[in-house]
Parts: structure tokens; sequence; C-alpha cells
């Protein structure tokens, strides 16, 4: 299994995290309660060294962080990571679109596809998975048109919004 430093689409380039990423902008992405809406990070502050802490829990480990980039500019405008259980050849995805002035153009999706297929390819895994609160459906929107299928959902598994919201988890197998 070798997952990918660098991934390339159309419009994006998704690259390995580094510290040129980490930046005032970056910071602000996690601190924006409408790019976090639906993220576990709005319970949560952070600064440099919390970003930084994060960066660096991916170094010793088989999963990987990429920072979504413009190809045109090379502007960061989000990240997308996968945890990888390199024994059971699975990796679960989660993406964050920081850059709020680029929503609804399709690159979420893009870099989205972009990586399962990378991951379920090349990557040499053989299932990929995604979770996110039933209410959240961009996100559900996402997994459906990259053709995951919804496996479960926990009841009330977060508080959002006042609300008791499920867990929806999906997954997608490597054709075979």
């Amino acid at each position: 299994m070798a997952i990918a430093q660098e991934l390339k689409t159309t419009r994006l380039r998704l690259v390995s995290f580094s510290d040129a990423h980490l930046t005032d902008t970056y910071i602000g992405w996690l601190g924006d309660a409408e790019v976090t809406r639906y993220s576990e990070q709005r319970h949560h502050s952070h600064d440099r060294k919390s970003c930084a802490a994060f960066v660096a829990s991916f170094a010793e480990s088989p999963s990987m962080l990429w920072a979504i980039e413009l190809r045109d500019g090379r502007r960061h405008i989000g990240n997308i990571h996968a945890d990888v259980d390199a024994a059971n050849r699975v990796a679960d995805v989660a993406i964050l679109l920081g850059a709020r002035d680029l929503w609804g153009k399709g690159l979420g999706s893009e870099a989205w596809c972009a990586v399962l297929d990378h991951l379920l390819g090349d990557g040499g895994m053989r299932k990929a998975t995604a979770g996110c609160m039933a209410v959240n459906q961009p996100m559900l929107t996402l997994m459906e048109r990259s053709n995951m299928t919804i496996e479960g959902r926990l009841a009330r598994q977060f508080q959002w919004q006042g609300q008791e919201v499920d867990l929806v988890k999906a997954g997608k197998f490597r054709d075979v």
C-alpha cells in the first residue's frame, strides 16, 4: 500500500500538508463558525500550537493529511485527510473546505473523489469510509455523488444547535 504524497485533478493539487500551510488563514478557518458548523472542531479553540500538533500526528502514522490547493496560483483552500487502518486496509476520510468564497463550485467533490479513487486504487485500501451529522446535507450529497453507500446510523450521537442529531456512516469498497 502506498498513499500518495501528491494528487492532481483538473483544478486542484492535493499535496502533503507542510509548515507552509500552517498559516493564520488556515487557523482562521477553524475559528469560523460557518466553516466548522458541522464539524466537531466547533467545540475547540485553535491556535498555531494546536494545529501544529494535529499536523505532527500524521508524521509517524500510515494516515495522510493533504492540503487542497488550486492548481492555478496554488492557493490553499482546504484540507482532506485519510485516517488509515493499515491492518484492515480501511481509510476514513474527512474534508474541510475553508475558503468560503469557493463553496458551491464542485472543488470539494473534485478533491474528495480524487482521494477516494487513489485510496481504493494505488493506495491499496479495500474500503473507504466517512461519517457526518444527519443534518450535514452538503456532506451527505458528497457521499452520495461519490457512490458511497450509507451503511448505518448512530442515533442521537451529536448535540447540534440544541438538538440531538444522528451520525450517518457511509462506505465504498474497492472494485474487484
